[in-house]
Order: C-alpha cells, then structure tokens, then sequence
C-alpha cells in the first residue's frame, strides 16, 4: 500500500516526514495542499478540523505531524 501524505511548500516538519519516508524506502504519494485541488479540505476532515501538516495517512491510520520516525 503507498501512504498518503498531505504536505505544504517551505514546511520543515514535511521535509522532515519525506526524508524519513525516502531513507525507509516507503513508496508514498505527495499531495501539496496548496497545489491540488480539494488537499486543503481532505485534511481538515482526515485531521478532525485540523489545518496542520503534514499529515500522513497509511494503512488506514492517520498522523497528524511529525515527530520523526514511526
């Protein structure tokens, strides 16, 4: 399964969350929240109202930042 993970141009935490994902060879689908169309409001209803990224979504889980490693 390829993990979902909403993200936003210049945010550290992001960046942070894609290395993580590049170094673990987890196969993910980037979605700039700012550059596809609907991304903004598919967070705020996967994080519960939240306008945070990132927030990454795998196996069905949702996480909301990043608090490095997993």
């Amino acid at each position: 399964m390829i993990v979902r993970i909403y993200t936003k141009e210049g945010c550290p935490h992001c960046e942070a969350a894609l290395r993580y994902l590049d170094q673990e060879g987890i196969q993910y689908r980037q979605i700039d929240v700012h550059q596809v169309s609907g991304a903004q409001e598919e967070v705020m209803k996967l994080s519960g109202g939240a306008c945070q990224v990132p927030v990454i979504v795998r196996d069905g889980e949702v996480e909301i930042g990043y608090r490095g490693g997993s």
